[in-house]
């Protein structure tokens, strides 16, 4: 059964499944965290091979984004997210009713499940129906099926699947019958007023009775089949009870397909927007925000503030550690950000945000932070550092360069290059002069990039590039504090730590060398 002819999707304005564009590479996706973040989000949920889809590949354009932040805007509403969840429950449990019935060897058995769908699947639609009508939702997608499920809600066809099951259930429950056993034989026979001893045994040992206790009995969870004499006994119930079988049998016919398309489709969509907000649920609750950033395809002057990495914030508030957050902002010509500073002081995951930003905004998801403004990039490339893999004939150094060549050859002045701690197996003059050629390439194609790396020198190449590095606890070289910060590189606090750490700072020198 299907309702009115119309096309619904809560994923844009153009109904069209995931993958159309180009999904995030598998190394770039491990660069930036973002495998554990889309594994994390789609966990074990039905959908979650949608919900992965949906994360890897950025949406068609501009106007998808912008329409799946109407319908997150709108599920911020408690109320409303609450009954789009319960929908999404009950339509999981008629589907799991309705895959079942292969399984059911009784022909009885079978009706009697697939009676319960349908009446489930009725009760979902008319209560997420009523919610939408009372709630003020804006959003276009959530807009669209609300006035979809008013209609379908409304119609002859759905008014008649809700009729006829409300009236086979009730004729079910009317039915009454008496079983007898005696040794192995079974007797089934109508009801007909002999005395309820269950009721007699109840009220004799209700005397005994102490007030609630303990209850020590297990649940078994078992398959939904019948056993062999629960088939028997529903079979000889057919017999007895004819006309109210016969009428379930024809119910099942009839309403053989009664799930509306857009009904199941709805309800699949939606799992996306529950499964990411479930996900960054506790990080709000940490204290940690998240934004709708504005995507940008103009000027390339972008900003984030009070952002931070996804996966590693998933990570510490598991564990109720604080997260620390970082903020930047590229304005005029300026399109690199330098990173330098001690090793272990949050260099490399202020580089992954920057890519898990980007990606996630163009999956028109919220980002964290408090607010954003981010390039719409066509493509991101990464190089983090590998360890050298032996089976390879060429150097760690020649892979290195090979692969920076590949990203900068596919390159446009719309993708983003994440470089973290490249050339690190030559020496300094050398890693200075390959990255000066690079960041050269970088500048010249008009590329937004972080470049993460030791060699200080690299932060002053000119007004396209920033330089931004990791901090220390004042006083305290050794103790890092994640923040990483717009200011010149001067390497004082990555020397300092390496010299206490090998008691060779002047102060421990010169108190060994006293006489």
């Amino acid at each position: 059964m299907t309702g009115p002819a119309r096309s619904v999707s809560l994923l844009g304005e153009e109904p069209a499944e995931p993958g159309n564009g180009d999904a995030l590479d598998d190394e770039v996706l491990a660069d930036l965290n973002l495998d554990q973040v889309i594994d994390s989000v789609a966990g074990d949920r039905d959908e979650r091979e949608l919900i992965r889809q949906l994360l890897r590949h950025p949406a068609r354009d501009l106007a998808t984004v912008s329409f799946r932040h109407e319908v997150f805007r709108d599920l911020e509403e408690p109320a409303l997210l609450e009954a789009v969840r319960q929908f999404t429950e009950q339509l999981r449990q008629v589907q799991a009713h309705l895959s079942q019935l292969a399984k059911m060897h009784s022909v009885h058995q079978r009706e009697g499940w697939f009676l319960d769908a349908a009446i489930s699947y009725c009760d979902a639609v008319r209560k997420l129906a009523d919610v939408l009508a009372e709630r003020p939702v804006a959003a276009r997608g959530l807009v669209a099926l609300r006035d979809y499920l008013f209609d379908y809600a409304g119609s002859p066809g759905f008014a008649r699947l809700a009729a006829e099951a409300a009236d086979r259930r009730s004729e079910l429950a009317g039915i009454t019958y008496l079983i007898r056993i005696k040794g192995l034989r079974v007797e089934v026979s109508r009801y007909n007023g002999e005395p309820d001893y269950s009721a007699e045994i109840e009220k004799t040992f209700e005397r005994f009775q102490q007030g609630a206790v303990k209850n020590y009995l297990v649940r078994y969870r078992t398959w939904p089949g019948m056993n062999h004499v629960s088939a028997q006994i529903a079979e000889l119930l057919a017999r007895l009870f004819a006309d109210e079988f016969a009428a379930l049998a024809g119910f099942c016919r009839r309403h053989q397909q009664f799930m509306d398309p857009v009904v199941s489709q709805a309800h699949r969509e939606m799992q996306f927007y529950l499964a990411y907000l479930d996900y960054i649920r506790p990080l709000r609750s940490a204290g940690l925000t998240f934004c709708y950033p504005e995507l940008t395809t103009g000027p390339k002057e972008i900003f984030a503030r009070e952002t931070f990495d996804l996966a590693l914030a998933a990570r510490l508030t598991a564990r109720g550690q604080p997260v620390v957050t970082n903020e930047f902002q590229l304005t005029g010509p300026e399109r690199v950000i330098v990173v330098s500073g001690p090793n272990q002081g949050g260099k490399t995951t202020f580089a992954r945000t920057f890519g898990q930003l980007h990606h996630l905004a163009r999956t028109g998801c919220p980002v964290p932070g408090q607010a954003a403004r981010l390039h719409v990039h066509d493509q991101i490339f990464t190089h983090f550092e590998r360890q050298e893999d032996i089976a390879d004939l060429a150097g760690k150094l020649e892979q290195d360069l090979l692969r920076i060549q590949k990203a900068l050859q596919a390159a446009t002045p719309d993708s983003i290059v994440i470089m973290n701690e490249i050339f690190t197996s030559t020496t300094v003059s050398d890693a200075y002069f390959l990255g000066q050629r690079v960041l050269a390439r970088v500048i010249g194609l008009d590329l937004l990039c972080v470049y993460v790396t030791f060699i200080d020198e690299l932060a002053a190449l000119g007004p396209s590039v920033v330089s931004m590095a990791s901090t220390i606890v004042p006083g305290n070289a050794a103790e890092r504090t994640y923040k990483v910060v717009r200011k010149p590189a001067d390497g004082l606090a990555y020397a300092l730590a390496i010299a206490r750490k090998h008691g060779v700072t002047y102060d421990q020198l010169k108190g060994r060398l006293a006489p």
